[in-house]
């Protein structure tokens, strides 16, 4: 199967499963679950959800058992950009294409969006797949999942992504803010997919150091995007990280090694696969796709 085709159908599976899972805009709460559903339903690649996938049949996996938990993690991913793109921290009126979530609905409405959708992606990380045989990988997901959304993975590398702002940084303080900012869920998406596939500990690990290269590669990529691509491509606006005085691989390095540095780790990403005898083209492409989208 080829990338896009690949994509195509994670993303028609885990659109139906938001589909699902997403509140109805009615009664009472009508205008959060609006909110939500026009935040989440509204575009966006589906690497997360499709990682997980991915890694769930390079496992031996069935991928009906993971689309629900990779729904959770494109809601928490969701969440996250509502929530960056307040004024209170990014600052942004564009995302994927569309007016940001604040500036559609009004910044208290936005916050209660973000908020909800991390508590329903934690509820149903919980609670799919469905089963007492399932009960272990369940708890095992939520307990990975809570840790990379955190202080010690996104919410950590977000906070040191603003206290970077406007200063020097030496290149490993910026790798610690991208792998965590990024990386820290990229990481949890694959290593959930073994988790559900039923993987042994070993598997596990080189499923979560492939996302951690992986999420790392895609990050600089963007960093890249930021600086090259216009609105249209990006779909959000572009030349914000440097007005914003970002820590970023091209303020570091210039494009072109930034460049080179996102292609070597999307390659290291490629050698934990066939260092652990794991033959995916889908998880090889995706590497690849980290880096290569909107080039």
């Amino acid at each position: 199967m080829k990338l896009d085709d690949f994509l195509a159908d994670c993303r028609h599976r885990v659109d139906a499963a938001l589909d699902a899972l997403l509140p109805r805009p009615e009664g009472p709460a009508a205008r959060v679950a609006e909110a939500m559903r026009y935040a989440v339903l509204g575009g966006g690649k589906r690497l997360r959800p499709a990682l997980a996938l991915a890694a769930c049949e390079a496992c031996g996996g069935a991928v009906e058992v993971v689309v629900d938990a990779a729904a959770a993690l494109e809601m928490i991913h969701t969440y996250s950009l509502i929530h960056d793109d307040l004024p209170a921290m990014d600052d942004d009126d564009l995302r994927r294409g569309r007016p940001t979530v604040h500036r559609a609905f009004g910044e208290a409405e936005a916050v209660l969006a973000g908020d909800a959708l991390h508590t329903l992606a934690f509820e149903v990380l919980a609670t799919r797949p469905r089963g007492d045989e399932a009960a272990r990988r369940r708890l095992e997901a939520v307990a990975l999942v809570s840790r990379a959304a955190g202080t010690a993975g996104m919410v950590g590398g977000q906070m040191a992504d603003l206290e970077a702002e406007r200063r020097r940084v030496d290149a490993d303080e910026l790798i610690w803010i991208h792998r965590h900012k990024t990386g820290a869920l990229i990481a949890s998406s694959a290593e959930l997919g073994a988790i559900h596939a039923g993987a042994n500990a070993e598997l596990r690990q080189t499923m979560s150091r492939y996302g951690q290269a992986l999420g790392l590669a895609f990050q600089v990529a963007d960093d890249v995007l930021d600086c090259t691509a216009d609105a249209t491509a990006l779909g959000k606006t572009p030349g914000k990280d440097l007005r914003a005085g970002k820590a970023t691989f091209p303020a570091l390095y210039g494009v072109d090694e930034a460049r080179r540095r996102a292609r070597a780790l999307a390659d290291e990403a490629v050698g934990e696969l066939a260092g652990a005898g794991i033959d995916s083209d889908p998880l090889r492409a995706l590497a690849l796709f980290a880096v290569e989208r909107g080039a």
